[in-house]
């Protein structure tokens, strides 16, 4: 994908000549209501939406595509309030100057945040273009019609695309509410399986990705990274690696040690020449313990604790409760299948980034404070990477191409981790204990719960923080401070979604032995896993059926739609089906999961059959999309409960390939079935997180079912005594 610099200026976008409309005849109401999702904080139209030349509308996301199928959900929202073909709609992903600043593609949000405030804007903008060309003809505005970026009187006198109505101007006003949407009835892309228009270009090989872009006479680079954290460089003999590589660059900062060359291939063998050349000092040493000792080392570590719920009788249950239990999460990886990667420029003063970080106006501040830069003079491009859910080695990468490029200005600097690298350096998602107690009466009615979980953070993204970059901590003048975090999100969903009296949920808070950050639904994978887990064993207790428990213990109908449902789905009678269930956050989607299982009689080797889901998402936007995010979910976090651990000892991170980080093989993935239950009178929800935890409940509920062995901890491996046939 060759570029050249002033290809990437030019395409950065057109040149808005914006003029204010409300000062026009319109007449917006009065608002009554607050703006939805990111219209908040870029009320204005332009934000949002752009008329181009030949008619088209040019969508402006600060969100970054994940895979999650995000540029083709804001596409159909505006082809939609605009009656636009598909075709007639180009997308912009999130850039520093060019789209709004909202924050960090995460959460489950892109839905709820950037595509409901296209909508809006959307439908916003065709009611001023109507007006406007009612204002131009001196005709009535019932009068016109507005399909395909044309606005047609009905007499068929007279007819205008949307730019000449705008004269080639851009729509200014701010959207205010309440604001007129389509009628549902008449909808054309809403609710329907619209598939990506990028599938194709990835699935032939074309340029689509960071790790693709090409510029002129642009350097490759390789960043010698530490053996284990902490790690400074105590001798380096740059005079003899020069000798055997004369035609290489080497960049050093402190302990921050790159090699740069004119090709890829190139660099890959002089890193392994200045690896070899460097001696690194001892650090304090990693834990030196074995994988299952693991749990009982983290209740070894200082915590602190925070009170989440408090409701009812909260005391301790000690022998009163029905049933108590423990359950684990390791350490988890991303994984992306293909490291992380960004290019930087640097020329007189201004500093230009692609990166697929997943928040590029973060990222600029955080880049800002390392480098002593104003953030105007940092441009930062979101480019699609690997698929990640989450915070990977993306903006390490990219601070790291920031540094390059500083040093080395003039010249396109590309930074590519390695497999071992990425591996090695990306933040994990936090290892969990989690402990259970609860009161259940013999009807089935849960009375009491008390909930206590341990965790590392949830969450050290950038956000304007340098600590939180990797290179920080080896430049000559290293960040001091440590790593800051976000600690809510270990406790996301690990309130019970049921309606329990009395309840208790505490967090306990860790400094754990290894980098942590986000992972695809933070806590949420761990929470529900063990809430679920522990339901079909308190079910167990009163021998009734895990479904019908549940039902028991609900009491939103939409939840209970959900399992009901499911239970439509699954073969009746099966002695080998484990469910779950949760709605996310406790406040968006509905999910419900099944999984059937078997194990291999003579290895102990449980394998997962087939999986069924029922998600309520509220008003579905694109079918395809929300099935094709259940589908990876649940085959995701079947790898992370069957397989997935991150493994180190006292010297460094071991699990450095996949040899040593097995991940579920395709031809080990479930066969799956997705049912969307769609609502169009309701507000949309994010689905792409929904699945991750009742999966795992659903596995680990099924294999207790196939043979009889409860699993607390994880991840599952092979069953130790597997139930004679």
């Amino acid at each position: 994908m060759q570029q050249t610099r002033r290809d990437f200026i030019r395409t950065v976008g057109t040149l808005t000549i914006g003029f204010c409309l409300t000062g026009e005849a319109t007449i917006w109401p009065s608002p009554t209501q607050t703006l939805p999702g990111d219209l908040r904080e870029n009320p204005r139209i332009n934000a949002w939406l752009e008329i181009l030349a030949d008619g088209h509308v040019r969508v402006l996301t600060g969100k970054i595509e994940l895979g999650q199928g995000i540029r083709t959900a804001v596409a159909q929202m505006a082809a939609e309030e605009l009656d636009l073909d598909m075709s007639q709609v180009e997308v912009l992903l999130a850039e520093t100057g060019r789209t709004p600043d909202e924050g960090y593609t995460a959460g489950s949000n892109s839905i709820e945040a950037s595509a409901i405030a296209v909508r809006y804007a959307a439908a916003a903008a065709r009611q001023k273009l109507i007006q406007l060309a009612a204002q131009k003809w001196n005709t009535p505005a019932d009068r016109l019609e507005f399909a395909k970026g044309v606005i047609t009187d009905k007499t068929g006198h007279r007819n205008a695309t949307l730019a000449e109505i705008l004269d080639n101007r851009q729509i200014t006003d701010e959207v205010r509410m309440p604001v007129t949407l389509k009628q549902k009835e008449k909808y054309q892309y809403i609710g329907k399986a619209v598939p990506r228009d990028d599938v194709k270009r990835i699935v032939t090989g074309q340029p689509v990705y960071v790790h693709d872009l090409e510029f002129p006479n642009m350097l490759h680079a390789r960043v010698i990274h530490p053996p284990v954290y902490g790690a400074q460089i105590n001798a380096f003999d740059q005079q003899s690696v020069k000798s055997k590589l004369p035609d290489i660059t080497l960049t050093v900062n402190g302990s921050f040690l790159a090699v740069l060359a004119p090709t890829e291939y190139s660099v890959i063998k002089a890193h392994d020449v200045v690896q070899n050349a460097v001696k690194w000092s001892s650090p304090e040493p990693l834990p030196d313990i074995q994988p299952a000792h693991l749990p009982a080392y983290l209740r070894t570590l200082p915590v602190q604790t925070e009170r989440v719920t408090e409701k009812g009788d909260t005391t301790p249950l000690k022998h009163n409760a029905t049933l108590k239990a423990t359950y684990f999460k390791p350490y988890i990886m991303h994984g992306a299948i293909g490291p992380s990667c960004a290019v930087a420029h640097y020329e007189n003063g201004k500093l230009d980034i692609w990166s697929h970080s997943q928040g590029v106006y973060p990222l600029r501040e955080t880049i800002a404070a390392l480098l002593h830069l104003s953030p105007d003079d940092i441009h930062v491009k979101g480019t699609p990477g690997s698929g990640c859910y989450g915070h990977n080695g993306a903006d390490d990468a990219a601070a790291e191409a920031a540094l390059l490029a500083v040093a080395n200005p003039g010249r396109h600097i590309r930074v590519q981790w390695s497999r071992e690298d990425e591996h090695g350096w990306e933040p994990y998602g936090s290892a969990m204990l989690m402990d259970l107690e609860a009161i259940v009466l013999p009807s089935g009615k849960i009375t009491h719960w008390n909930y206590a979980l341990r965790s590392d953070t949830h969450g050290t993204r950038p956000g304007g923080n340098p600590a939180n970059l990797l290179p920080a901590h080896y430049i000559e003048n290293p960040i001091a401070q440590k790593p800051s975090g976000y600690s809510g999100g270990a406790y996301r969903n690990a309130e019970p979604y049921y309606a329990i009296p009395n309840r208790l949920v505490e967090a306990h808070f860790f400094t754990g032995p290894l980098r942590a950050s986000s992972l695809r639904s933070l806590g949420a994978y761990a929470n529900i896993y063990a809430i679920e887990s522990f339901m079909d064993e308190l079910a167990g207790q009163v021998h009734i059926d895990p479904i019908e428990f549940r039902l028991q213990n609900l009491d939103d109908p939409r939840a209970k739609e959900v399992l009901l449902q499911l239970q439509k789905q699954i073969p009746p009678n099966q002695q080998d089906i484990g469910i779950a269930f949760s709605r996310y956050k406790n406040s968006g989607a509905y999910c419900a999961v099944a999984a059937q299982s078997s194990i291999n009689k003579s290895t102990g080797a449980p394998t997962i059959k087939k999986m069924w889901a029922v998600i309520d998402a509220g008003e579905v936007i694109n079918l395809d999309g929300i099935k094709n995010q259940i589908e990876g979910g649940m085959i995701q976090s079947a790898s992370w409960t069957l397989y997935e651990q991150v493994l180190f000892n006292k010297d460094k991170i071991t699990s450095r390939a996949w040899s040593t980080y097995p991940v579920m093989h395709i031809n080990q993935a479930p066969e799956v079935a997705v049912t969307v239950i769609d609502r169009p009178d309701q507000p949309p929800f994010g689905a792409g997180e929904a699945a991750q935890g009742p999966a795992a409940a659903a596995i680990v509920n099924a294999i207790h079912k196939a043979c009889g062995q409860r699993i607390r901890m994880l991840p599952v491996g092979k069953i130790q005594t597997p139930r004679p046939a």
